[in-house]
């Protein structure tokens, strides 16, 4: 998981000069800068090293990976990696609640409450889904 930390730190060092550039040239431009862009990149910059971060702090904590050997074989990372969710309907719910809520800022306070507590519903049984029904452990 280094590889991937580094990628992403190198990646947001990229994108901080390219936001640092691209200041410069929209101020010499127009004269004043372009605040929308320029706003934009430096939260390109963030998450990149958002990401970075906990990808390094995560290889710290669990070790080396075969993708961090420069002589490692494809078969070194064969196995197991996860448990993956068949299917579930419950994303598209949380999506749906979530639009509901989105919509209650533009429409009004009491659709955005109704919406809160969509979210809150769908998020329950999202994380919840495994626990009961036909796919309980």
């Amino acid at each position: 998981m280094k590889v991937q930390g580094w990628l992403f730190l190198l990646c947001g060092l990229f994108f901080a000069g390219v936001d640092v550039a691209y200041w410069f040239w929209t101020k010499a431009a127009t004269g004043e800068g372009e605040p929308v862009g320029t706003t934009a990149m430096a939260i390109s910059v963030g998450f990149a090293f958002m990401v970075g971060y906990y990808l390094m702090f995560t290889a710290r904590r669990i070790g080396a990976q075969p993708e961090d050997n420069k002589q490692a074989d494809i078969s070194d990372g064969a196995g197991e990696i996860g448990f993956f969710s068949p299917s579930s309907w419950w994303p598209l719910f949380l999506c749906l609640a979530a639009a509901f809520a989105f919509a209650g800022f533009v429409i009004g306070f009491w659709m955005f409450l109704i919406g809160v507590f969509l979210v809150i519903l769908a998020m329950i049984g999202f994380v919840f889904q495994y626990y009961r029904g036909n796919f309980s452990h």
